[in-house]
């Protein structure tokens, strides 16, 4: 499933191995790529390989390796030398923390010891590429890689250049992602929070605003969704969801429903993250769930997102 059509399976390295470095780790050595994977913390990349070990036994447990978790954790290699961890890469996957100084003095680095034709995608969620890469000679191969967490489980993967990036390198980039397994989207130019951020942004804009207003519990609004709109939504997007939703398609559900639609948001504002209606949620999440319970609920999440994987693996295309 995961290497047909792999362009080039040579060596990727992911620098900063977190839960979002680990996880990248195991996409790109499921697809069959050699990863080396550093990190500047020695405690963090010595307990690396058994996290990634555990997950790969649940993707295996779940048929969601084509190989055996051995032969996959074997192609992942703790490699504590920067320069040697980028030495003959296709691309670097960075994954260090989120602040413009830090990504910049990665990626002089990244720069500087990588080969000139290897990709450079940071995984950030909110900061423009152009924001750390300005002043680099090889700054044309450098942009965004932002995925979905986690992304051996959520395949999509968002593709923004700076304003420098070559489009090369952005071919590049989408095919290498697409032959691991994920689903790459580009954008054709910077924009604040990318796609998915925006979109969950506006998400919970409105039901943070519904709450505000006292018009349903915190629960009842993720129901809204969970027992809702995202049953729809895990195989088809909003434009799919509502060109089917017509008989004619989405100029047909325009005219039906464009003016309810628009009734819908007349007055809607912004909301402004309020401190108190943030606790009333939190409240009200505690009592459905300890904090002390978050990480095993999470855990939950992961291996309900495995089966649904499974399902959607399973499911005919047409």
């Amino acid at each position: 499933m995961h290497r047909q059509g792999v362009p080039d399976r040579g060596p990727v390295a992911v620098v900063g191995a977190g839960l979002i470095g680990r996880a990248w780790a195991i996409v790109f050595a499921r697809a069959g790529h050699p990863v080396r994977l550093h990190d500047a913390d020695a405690g963090t990349m010595a307990s690396s390989l058994a996290y990634i070990k555990e997950r790969l036994d649940e993707l295996a447990s779940f048929e969601l390796l084509d190989d055996a978790p051995e032969s996959v954790l074997a192609r992942i290699h703790c490699v504590p030398d920067l320069a040697e961890a980028l030495r003959d890469v296709v691309m670097v996957q960075e994954n260090i923390r989120e602040t413009v100084e830090a990504k910049t003095a990665i990626f002089a680095q990244l720069d500087a010891l990588a080969p000139p034709d290897a990709v450079l995608a940071s995984s950030t969620s909110w900061l423009p590429a152009s924001t750390f890469t300005a002043g680099l000679a090889g700054r044309a191969r450098c942009l965004v890689g932002h995925p979905t967490n986690p992304p051996y489980l959520v395949p999509l993967v968002e593709l923004c250049p700076a304003p420098w990036t070559d489009p090369s390198a952005m071919a590049r980039a989408h095919a290498l992602y697409a032959a691991a397994g994920q689903t790459p989207v580009t954008l054709s130019r910077e924009i604040q929070g990318f796609l998915l951020n925006r979109v969950q942004a506006a998400v919970l804009n409105e039901c943070f605003t519904l709450f505000e207003a006292g018009l349903a519990s915190s629960d009842d609004i993720d129901k809204v969704l969970k027992d809702g709109l995202a049953l729809r939504w895990s195989f088809m997007g909003p434009f799919e969801t509502i060109d089917l939703n017509a008989p004619a398609g989405v100029t047909d559900y325009a005219k039906r429903y464009g003016p309810q639609n628009r009734e819908t948001m007349v007055g809607s504002k912004r909301f402004d993250w309020a401190e108190g209606t943030v606790a009333r949620v939190d409240v009200e999440r505690r009592k459905q769930l300890a904090a002390s319970e978050i990480s095993t609920r999470s855990a939950w999440r992961d291996r309900r997102l495995m089966a649904l994987a499974v399902h959607k693996r399973k499911a005919p295309k047409a």
